[in-house]
């Protein structure tokens, strides 16, 4: 048979020069450009049916990154509590802000205090900006936090969401970041000293070497130290270095990896969810026919003839628009809430900073007080190694913990729910009770008897170590008791979890000038 090809279409005949008909149709292409421009941008029409809803998904560069249909479970408050979207819109907001304040920021010494000032007092709204700048900074830590508690009460970090779950910890440590290099800007006292208790604690590493006496050949903390400030002290070439890290590099970072982390979401099957969120509605019972167990309709996301592709799409709804509503929901209630605290609550900005008028006391910011807290007693081990082993541990839980259970359920059942409360009341004794010790009594160095023991004993040996053995020797307790190594990674997690908290409270409110213990700040000693 021979081959037939299909008819060009017809060819429309060609003007000649002058032939006003051309004339007509370029004026009336203009007045239809706006509405020709639009047809371009929104291929698929209005998303009136479950066919041009998906295509919003597929044609939009943004909303690609979400499925086409999403599970109901997913979008019930008590599953993620908002704080995955409270935290992008966080980021968002400070994207924003944080552009409008580089129009007037100065990244100089002898520049940066006065331009806050003229911030705070000269552009219009711009201590606003600035105010919300900072609560959406803070605010972005606590919902990491707490983001990353709920993955891993729920479990969702269990296979295929390992990756996904470091993902979320580089993010968490590029979060502290940002923040961090964040506080030297405004170069007043709080910041200037802050930053130099980071730095000192990068130089920690120093404490080991010197133990060794091998900082001569191998300074690992100086070495740290001139990377972080770009110099041995605080001064232009850190600010320019935070500068540049705060506005391009960490930023950049984290968009990438935020980009991601929503992919694997997508990719890994949607939000962790129990398997009871899957049985089918009454209206929709299994097919009694083995054959065929799975067939899809248009693209995969819509509804078809037989009872296997309506079975794919159970207990789902389109994302568009039902998602996107929630979406838009969580992102007004987190910007609301930010201009509010940002109306209200002023950012602090103290003096000009002095290198000779040291603060007493001088604290890190809040998420690092429990750390400046193990700090005092060691600064290697309070700033670098038990942070270390913290992430790194955080970070193989999914690797350790391989347990085949249902995923979703918050503590995994009962069980989890005793563990988690038996863990949370143990690691608020032994901290309680170690630093009423530590308080009362001091440590090695205070006691005649050990006040002479070599220095790395000093470093190894302190109270930030006591509580990682205490925690994980309770942790294999409880793995070994309830023949569950889930169960153990709760109990671990739950006692870091509630020690940062008590840590941070203690460091806050009852440590006061040359880092003494108050009942309150109004018992601090006036200068």
């Amino acid at each position: 048979m021979a081959e037939t090809r299909p008819s060009s279409p017809p060819r429309k005949p060609s003007r000649r020069i002058g032939d006003p008909g051309a004339m007509k149709d370029f004026f009336a292409n203009l007045r239809s450009a706006p509405q020709a421009f639009q047809d371009s941008l929104l291929r698929h029409g209005k998303p009136t049916s479950d066919r041009a809803k998906s295509q919003a998904i597929f044609t939009n560069f943004f909303l690609h990154l979400l499925p086409v249909r999403t599970h109901l479970h997913s979008i019930k408050a008590a599953t993620t509590l908002g704080l995955g979207v409270a935290t992008l819109v966080l980021f968002l907001l400070l994207c924003i802000t944080g552009i409008l304040l580089m129009i007037y920021y100065k990244p100089s010494i002898d520049q940066a205090y006065d331009s806050m000032l003229d911030i705070a007092n000269v552009v219009p709204t711009g201590r606003l900006i600035r105010n919300v700048h900072r609560w959406a900074a803070h605010g972005m830590v606590v919902c990491v936090i707490l983001h990353m508690a709920r993955a891993f009460y729920t479990a969702a970090y269990k296979r295929p969401r390992q990756f996904n779950w470091v993902v979320g910890m580089v993010l968490f440590v590029l979060t502290l970041g940002l923040s961090f290099t964040g506080y030297l800007l405004p170069w007043d006292q709080l910041a200037f000293w802050a930053v130099t208790i980071g730095a000192n604690i990068a130089q920690s590493p120093r404490e080991v070497t010197d133990a060794l006496g091998i900082t001569s050949y191998f300074d690992l903390g100086g070495l740290q130290k001139e990377l972080l400030l770009g110099a041995h002290e605080v001064g232009q070439e850190a600010l320019i270095r935070f500068y540049v890290l705060h506005v391009m590099v960490l930023p950049i970072l984290a968009a990438v990896f935020l980009g991601i982390h929503f992919w694997r979401i997508r990719k890994d099957g949607g939000l962790a969810r129990p398997s009871s969120a899957d049985a089918l509605p009454p209206l929709l019972p299994a097919p009694s026919s083995p054959a065929p167990l799975k067939t899809w309709g248009l693209m995969g996301v819509m509804k078809g003839r037989t009872a296997a592709v309506n079975l794919e799409l159970a207990n789902t709804i389109t994302t568009w628009p039902n998602v996107m509503y929630v979406i838009g929901a969580a992102t007004m209630v987190t910007t609301l809430l930010m201009i509010v605290l940002g109306t209200i609550y002023d950012a602090p900005l103290k003096e000009s900073a002095n290198p000779a008028v040291p603060e007493n006391p001088a604290k890190a910011p809040w998420y690092f007080l429990g750390l400046q807290e193990l700090v005092s007693y060691s600064a290697f081990m309070g700033g670098v190694g038990i942070p270390t082993i913290v992430i790194l541990g955080l970070a193989l839980v999914p690797y350790l913990d391989r347990e085949k259970e249902d995923i979703g359920i918050w503590f995994s059942g009962r069980k989890g729910r005793l563990v988690a409360l038996a863990s949370a009341v143990l690691a608020a004794v032994v901290v309680t009770g170690l630093l009423w010790f530590t308080v009362t009594y001091g440590w090695l160095r205070n006691w005649p008897a050990t006040s002479q023991l070599p220095q790395i004993v000093i470093t190894l040996v302190n109270p930030g170590t006591a509580l990682v053995l205490c925690f994980a020797l309770w942790s294999i307790a409880v793995v070994k008791t309830t023949n569950s190594t889930r169960m153990g990674a709760i109990a671990l997690f739950t006692c870091f979890l509630i020690g940062f908290v008590i840590l941070t409270y203690f460091a806050t409110v009852h440590r006061g000038p040359n880092w003494q213990f108050y009942w309150s700040m109004s018992d601090w000693p006036e200068h």
